[in-house]
């Protein structure tokens, strides 16, 4: 056993080896990256050759390469249109995206059949479309949020001990009473995608974000406002269809661009704001520094290898790399499974125990997925998901779990249509007194409130590590523009031993960190504009008490923006 000055060492800076997982964000993106529930394929005009409709519903489902459970992007989408605009079969296609009832979307896309007549003249392109023709597609991207935020007793009003270390902590802290700031960002770019061959196409993109925050903010009451490069990707997208109708799409790209895989339990958090970037809570960067893709689908089966060099902030990199396997499928209809191992060949990041500092590179993982979601016509049923996941090491005993169940039942008919679900969710910790290590390592985890920012203000202090997590969700629709989520949360930890975490939390006295009860509201207001607000009231529990040294009062958070999107 090391010295009590080594103990000390490693309760103030343990939390600062790895790199800070982004702080609880909100969902600014109604659509993108989000979870595809349905993909529904309509003609408007259909044939009465019945092939021919079959046929043209088969193309249309092999260019989107769009499954239950893969993750939505409105420019590969409409890359996907461009390509089938030179069909000669098609006249002209419509999309549509909306909320799903399990906190996905459903894509549907329209068709219009080729009549034999002359096609009338090209109509002038609609912003965000600058150019379109013969399959080439020229497309702007222009995104503005503005967003308030609110917090009583911040950090249970007890920053001096909350932050202590922290180097996101520069100036004064939010803490106790009432602090509120303003911050929002701009995101421009363009993107393109141009055939090479009938079966071959090359597209790329980029994009600037330029972001800046005002008032008492979290971490700091300074003045904050930054420009820098997003988006910056070249990629490749081709396929073809067998005579018995098998279909295969292969699609490289490399660059600065966005990944993630499954509901993002260890990778959707490629980028990371705060501190110089502003924007700390509407969190507009997602790009990786360096992100390789290869992805190869053959029907319903998807196989993804990536390499991930994530956008850290400079004062916290810890040059951490990723690279792994992804592989996806759909089984009795129903069922969507996946499998992904990875490895972290190279980090900078260390993870600390009572005796020692171990280091992150050498990591491995390996998850298994599945989701079992029937689509009934009535949309009233039943849904099942749950993912396990084991942490090991090439360099030290180590084994970590991370896993979580969750079962629902949407109620489609029913008043405001509620979706009603309950998740458990477990990540362990380093049990004291072993030789292996067992604390569990997000990686990338994070996204927003309804996957894996676990609690609105909770999240802050205790992030997915030695952490065991019950939340009880319903989704409600009063219109089809608007929709609630309230959520109620009780937090434990797994093991009292929790070096790595918040420095104040270091040495647990109990396992009790407390519950949390929030409202989300979004508003819909068209296709490119969205309000989103939340409250949320969080009370700590036992273990926080003891940590700080008296009873905490609850923190309380409000926020608001407006998104505008083209």
């Amino acid at each position: 056993m090391r010295s009590k000055q080594f103990l000390l060492c490693t309760a103030l800076f343990g939390s600062l080896a790895a790199p800070l997982p982004a702080l609880a964000q909100v969902r600014t993106e109604p659509f993108e990256n989000q979870r595809i529930e349905s993909v529904q394929v309509t003609i408007d005009n259909p044939s009465p050759d019945a092939a021919l409709n079959s046929r043209v519903e088969d193309l249309v489902r092999r260019t989107l390469a769009a499954y239950p459970s893969s993750r939505f992007s409105e420019d590969r989408l409409i890359a996907a249109l461009a390509r089938l605009s030179r069909a000669p079969e098609i006249r002209a296609t419509r999309h549509e995206v909306v909320n799903g009832s399990t906190g996905g979307v459903q894509l549907r896309v329209a068709v219009t059949l080729a009549d034999g007549a002359a096609p009338p003249a090209d109509a002038s392109p609609q912003f965000p479309t600058l150019y379109q023709s013969n399959g080439t597609l020229v497309r702007a991207k222009l995104e503005t949020l503005a967003m308030y935020y609110g917090n009583n007793n911040a950090w249970y009003g007890r920053n001096d001990l909350m932050l202590n270390g922290n180097p996101f902590a520069v100036g004064k802290a939010a803490g106790k009473g009432y602090s509120q700031w303003l911050e929002g960002f701009v995101q421009a770019g363009l993107y393109a995608i141009t055939p090479l061959t009938d079966s071959l196409y090359v597209y790329g993109g980029a994009s600037v974000i330029a972001s800046g925050s005002v008032g008492q903010e979290l971490f700091t009451d300074k003045t904050r406002s930054h420009v820098a490069l997003e988006d910056a990707f070249l990629g490749l997208v081709g396929g073809s269809t067998t005579e018995q109708g098998d279909r295969l799409v292969y699609n490289l790209s490399a660059g600065r661009q966005r990944f993630s895989v499954g509901e993002g339990m260890m990778l959707v958090n490629t980028a990371q704001n705060g501190l110089n970037r502003a924007a700390l809570q509407s969190n507009p960067r997602w790009a990786g520094d360096q992100v390789v893709l290869a992805r190869l689908a053959y029907n319903d089966w998807k196989l993804e290898a990536f390499h991930i060099d994530p956008d850290e902030l400079p004062e916290v990199d810890s040059k951490t790399q990723i690279q792994g396997l992804n592989v996806e499928t759909t089984a009795l209809n129903d069922f969507t499974l996946g499998v992904m191992a990875l490895r972290v060949p190279k980090s900078q990041a260390s993870y600390y125990t009572t005796s020692s500092r171990l280091q992150r590179e050498g990591l491995r993982a390996l998850d298994f997925r599945v989701r079992w979601q029937p689509a009934p016509s009535s949309g009233v049923g039943p849904f099942i998901a749950a993912e396990f996941a084991r942490q090991t090491h090439s360099k030290f005993d180590m084994q970590a779990q991370g896993y979580f169940g969750e079962f629902g039942y949407v109620f489609a008919k029913a008043a405001w249509s509620p979706t009603l679900s309950y998740r458990y969710a477990r990540f362990t910790g380093d049990k004291p007194g072993t030789e292996r290590f067992e604390r569990w390592d997000p990686l990338l985890s994070g996204g927003n409130g309804e996957t894996w920012v676990q609690g609105i203000n909770h999240f802050k202090i205790f992030q997915d590590s030695n952490l065991i997590a019950h939340r009880l969700q319903a989704r409600l629709r009063p219109q089809q523009n608007i929709e609630l989520v309230p959520q109620f949360w009780l937090f434990q930890a797994d093991s009292l031993t929790n070096l790595g975490g918040n420095p104040a939390l270091s040495m647990l006295q109990s396992k009790q960190l407390g519950k949390e009860l929030n409202l989300t509201a979004k508003y819909f207001y068209s296709r490119n504009v969205m309000f989103q607000g939340h409250v949320a009231a969080t009370y700590a529990g036992t273990a926080i008490d003891q940590g700080l040294g008296a009873h905490a009062s609850p923190w309380l958070s409000t926020m608001f923006f407006v998104r505008v999107g083209y």
